[in-house]
């Protein structure tokens, strides 16, 4: 089955994310296999976002390690507490950079990456994998990307 986008290019960017989320949720509530559901959360969110680099880190261990993601190569694995998306999973909390040049310890996966957002899934109290978005544009991401890719990792942890 075909599955297709219906995005407002022309609207701002929190109609566009309102228009998004309930078409991954729909395009994930029927499959049970978590790898195709973050492989094609990335391809939309690549897709009707526009983002540079956007993919999944999935705690294994002591490490992050690479998921499903749309962009460039990327850093594979990632400690706890170490750059902007081991932040994110020690911290358990949401980070927005402007700029990553400025962050301390972060991990340049990507030269062209220059801000980011990395949102952690939480289930019961336990970070379980984050997800990453990069811009190669500085100061690129704001609370409205924060509220909606927010609510996106918590329709993803429902179906975990």
């Amino acid at each position: 089955m075909a599955e297709s986008l219906i995005i407002d290019q022309e609207a701002d960017k929190a109609a566009q994310y309102q228009q998004l989320l309930p078409q991954i949720e729909a395009l994930i509530s029927y499959e049970e296999d978590l790898i195709a559901n973050l492989s094609n959360i990335a391809g939309a969110l690549k897709q009707a976002m526009d983002f540079f680099w956007v993919g999944f880190y999935i705690v294994k261990g002591e490490q992050l390690v690479l998921g499903p993601y749309q962009g460039p190569i990327a850093c594979t694995r990632i400690a706890k507490g170490r750059g902007v998306c081991g932040t994110a999973w020690a911290e358990g909390k949401t980070q927005l950079v402007a700029d990553v040049e400025q962050f301390p310890g972060h991990i340049a996966c990507s030269s062209d990456s220059k801000s980011e957002i990395v949102v952690p899934l939480i289930v019961a109290g336990t970070v379980k994998m984050i997800l990453d978005v990069d811009s190669n544009h500085l100061n690129d991401f704001d609370a409205t990307d924060q509220k909606y890719l927010e609510q996106l990792m918590d329709i993803l942890a429902k179906q975990l």
